[in-house]
């Protein structure tokens, strides 16, 4: 990384940006320094998270959302991650796509990520990814996880107000709650909601978050929308301003960023400790032979284990 690149970064140069992400994103020699270097300028931007089942509209939801945020002067970053290529190891659905209206809107700046087998939902350098659009100077940084299934929580650790997207179709939708989706919504959207079954899954919606409502101070909105039309997409915006003035006016933001501060280190140590022993795996260890010997039924891959572990730490 040479200071050439960080000065036009620090000068508003897109290309700049999207290069000091790919070398996050790819892991490169120095990537640790990029983010040393820039993190005194982070912790202006604000964190939405956008998940929910496959087939939601998060996308279609999210290129409106920001076509009028952007109509009230706000720098917008989206990072949308996508399964991953199993040729290319790259994104593979690409939702810029999707975000056809943001195209070429120069105070948006949009990046598909692949997902690179990460089980959250979002890629392994996400929360990097966000400390970079946070210090290019971006008011709203936009994470939307990838759908394939899977009971996405991982968004929560990394966002400040998180949203959960759910169409009257997804019948997995109730199911998915019950997994956990309904404890880190902040606010729920039924989008699609001209269709059959969505009045019905509002109502399922508000009996399910009751009990949330009478134990905590924040009324967890249930909001409908239909993405292609624009219909309740001012609702959704106004309950995006509200929450993030209940956290200010409870102090909870910085209890929020606390807890993602405390999540990235616990991943870096983990990321720091599996280099360290992946390192040593190729260096210090016998494999034919420990094979071997666990083929030979004379140990197993526990008491070795433990025992290579022993050595390591002496």
């Amino acid at each position: 990384m040479s200071m050439s690149l960080l000065e036009k970064f620090y000068s508003g140069d897109i290309q700049a940006l999207s290069r000091l992400i790919s070398e996050v994103e790819n892991q490169s020699n120095g990537y640790q320094k990029i983010i040393t270097a820039i993190y005194p300028k982070t912790g202006q931007a604000y964190k939405l998270g956008i998940t929910g089942p496959p087939g939601a509209g998060k996308s279609s939801l999210v290129d409106v959302l920001v076509s009028q945020l952007v109509q009230e002067r706000n720098k917008v970053g989206i990072i949308a991650v996508d399964p991953t290529s199993p040729f290319s190891g790259g994104a593979f659905l690409g939702d810029r796509i999707r975000m056809q209206n943001l195209s070429g809107k120069e105070e948006v700046f949009i990046r598909s990520m692949a997902s690179r087998g990460s089980l959250g939902g979002l890629s392994a350098t996400t929360f990097e990814a966000c400390l970079i659009l946070d210090a290019f100077g971006k008011d709203l940084i936009i994470l939307e996880t990838v759908g394939v299934g899977q009971i996405e929580l991982e968004v929560a650790q990394h966002s400040d107000t998180m949203v959960v997207v759910l169409s009257p179709e997804s019948g997995d939708s109730i199911q998915a709650f019950k997994a956990g989706l309904m404890e880190i919504g902040d606010i729920f959207v039924v989008n699609k909601s001209d269709r059959e079954g969505a009045a019905r899954l509002v109502v399922q919606l508000n009996m399910s978050l009751e009990s949330k409502r009478k134990s905590e101070k924040w009324g967890y909105p249930v909001l409908s929308t239909t993405a292609t039309t624009g219909q309740g997409v001012n609702e959704l915006l106004q309950s995006l301003k509200q929450h993030r003035d209940f956290l200010h006016q409870q102090g909870l933001l910085a209890q929020r960023r606390k807890l993602q501060v405390k999540s990235q280190l616990q991943k870096v140590l983990e990321n720091q400790i599996k280099l360290s022993v992946s390192n040593r795996f190729k260096s210090d260890l016998d494999w034919e032979r420990l094979a071997e010997e666990i083929y030979q039924k004379k140990e197993t891959p526990y008491s070795l284990a433990d025992k290579i572990l022993q050595s390591w730490r002496s």
